[in-house]
């Protein structure tokens, strides 16, 4: 009797440790996972500010639409009474 109640202790130990085993490893996918993810959302930032910036916008503007500035003579202000 005291064999069986050792061996299912024993059983119950091992299957603790596969638990906290299975456990770390997805704790540890898991952290590469974010540390991925945090990779992108910098790159992904980086790739923002570059195609937000004003240089590149003007180019864009005259090289594909054909705009053109317009002269501060051309320009017209309308003020607002708040």
């Amino acid at each position: 009797m005291w064999i069986v109640l050792f061996a299912a202790l024993l059983a119950g130990v091992v299957a603790v440790n596969v638990a906290v085993l299975r456990l770390n490893l997805e704790l540890d996918r898991e952290g590469r996972e974010r540390t991925e993810l945090r990779a992108d959302i910098s790159r992904l930032r980086s790739e923002l500010s570059i195609a937000s910036a004003t240089s590149r916008i003007d180019r864009l503007a005259v090289k594909e639409l054909g705009l053109v500035k317009a002269e501060y003579d051309d320009l017209i202000f309308v003020r607002l009474n708040p």
